[in-house]
C-alpha cells in the first residue's frame, strides 16, 4: 500500500513590511535640534575666542619668542646673532644669576610658609563662633591689601621699616629694643621683604581656607568632639587633612607667585644691601632692560620657567600621599 505525501502547502512567510514613517514632524524636530545644537557651539567658540586669542597672544607666543630669543644675542639695535647654547652656559656660570636663584628659593620657602600659616590661623579664628557681621568685617579687612599695587604697598613698607623714623622701629623703641636697619643690613633685608610680600599676599590664601572650612560639616567636628578630641588636637586630626585639597591650591598658588616677587625687593631694597634680596625676576629685567642683552635675559627666564614647572610637578606629585578628598 502506498502512502500519498501531501505537499505541504505551508510557505514561508516573508517579514511584514516596514510601514512608511508618516511623522514628518519628527524629521523636522530632529533638524531643529541638529540646527540648535550647531548654534550652541557656535555662540559658545564666539564667547570663548577672546579669551582663546588672548592667551594665545599674550601667553603662547611670548613664551615661545623668549625660548627661541634665548638662542641668540639680541642688544635691540643690531640684529640677532644666532649664540646656541651660550646664554644658559653663562646663566649657570654668572655668580649674580646663581645668587638670584638661592635668595629667590630662600624667599619662597620662608614667605609661602609664613603666608599658609598666617592664613589658616586667622581662617580658624574667623569660622569660629562669631556674629556674622563681625565676619564678614575680618574678610574685607584681611582681602583689601590684595587689591592694592603691589608698588605702593611697598613705598608705604619703605617708609614703616626706615631705620631713623619709621613706625617699626618707633615701635619696637618702646619696649626697648634698639633700632633695627631693616633695609641696610644683610640679614634683616630679607625679612623685611617677606614681611612686606606676605602682608599684602595672605589675603588670597585666607579666603580660600575660610571657603574650604566652610566645606567640612559641622557634623565631623562634633563627632571628634565626642570623642574627645578638642582644640589642637581636633584641627590637626580632622581639619588639616579635610582641609588638604585646599591647601594644595593654596600652597601651588603661593609658590608660583613667591618664585616670580619682583616689586617687593625692586622698591624696598633694589636687591641689596649686595645681593642679598636680588631675585631672579629682578635679573631677567635688569639684564633685559638696563643692560640691553635680551637673550642672555631670555634664558634666565626659561630657567625660571623649568624651575616653576619642577616645583609644582613636585608637588602635586606629593599630594597623591598628602592630599585627602572627601
Amino acid at each position: 500500500m502506498s502512502a500519498n505525501v501531501q505537499p505541504s502547502t505551508r510557505t514561508a512567510q516573508a517579514p511584514p513590511e516596514r510601514a512608511p514613517d508618516r511623522t514628518p514632524g519628527r524629521t523636522a524636530r530632529r533638524r531643529a535640534s541638529s540646527t540648535r545644537s550647531r548654534g550652541m557651539r557656535l555662540l559658545a567658540a564666539l564667547f570663548l575666542a577672546p579669551t582663546v586669542v588672548g592667551i594665545a597672544v599674550f601667553t603662547v607666543v611670548p613664551i615661545v619668542g623668549s625660548v627661541v630669543l634665548s638662542f641668540f644675542h639680541w642688544d635691540v639695535i643690531d640684529s640677532p646673532r644666532y649664540a646656541g647654547t651660550a646664554n644658559y652656559r653663562e646663566a649657570f656660570t654668572d655668580s649674580t644669576v646663581l645668587v638670584s636663584f638661592r635668595n629667590t628659593l630662600l624667599f619662597m620657602v620662608f614667605a609661602v610658609g609664613l603666608q599658609l600659616l598666617l592664613a589658616l590661623v586667622l581662617a580658624i579664628a574667623v569660622d569660629g563662633r562669631m556674629p556674622g557681621w563681625l565676619r564678614s568685617a575680618f574678610r574685607s579687612a584681611f582681602f583689601f591689601p590684595l587689591i592694592l599695587s603691589a608698588a605702593s604697598v611697598s613705598v608705604v613698607m619703605k617708609y614703616l621699616f626706615n631705620q631713623d623714623f619709621g613706625v617699626v622701629n618707633w615701635l619696637l623703641g618702646h619696649v626697648g629694643v634698639a633700632p633695627v636697619p631693616w633695609l641696610t643690613s644683610e640679614n634683616s633685608a630679607m625679612a623685611a621683604v617677606v614681611l612686606a610680600y606676605v602682608w599684602q599676599q595672605f589675603g588670597f590664601s585666607f579666603l580660600l581656607f575660610v571657603g574650604g572650612l566652610n566645606n567640612i560639616p559641622r557634623e565631623i567636628h562634633e563627632a571628634a568632639a565626642l570623642d574627645g578630641a578638642t582644640g589642637l588636637r581636633r584641627h590637626l586630626g580632622v581639619t588639616l587633612p579635610l582641609l588638604s585639597p585646599t591647601l594644595l591650591v593654596a600652597s601651588v598658588v603661593g609658590i608660583i607667585n613667591a618664585l616670580q616677587v619682583f616689586e617687593q625687593p625692586y622698591v624696598l631694597t633694589d636687591g641689596g644691601p649686595g645681593d642679598s634680596t636680588r631675585t631672579v625676576v629682578m635679573v631677567i629685567y635688569q639684564t633685559a632692560f638696563e643692560q640691553l642683552r635680551f637673550g642672555e635675559a631670555s634664558a634666565v627666564g626659561v630657567l625660571l620657567f623649568a624651575l616653576i614647572l619642577a616645583v609644582t610637578a613636585l608637588q602635586f606629585r606629593l599630594s597623591r600621599r598628602y592630599v585627602h578628598y572627601q
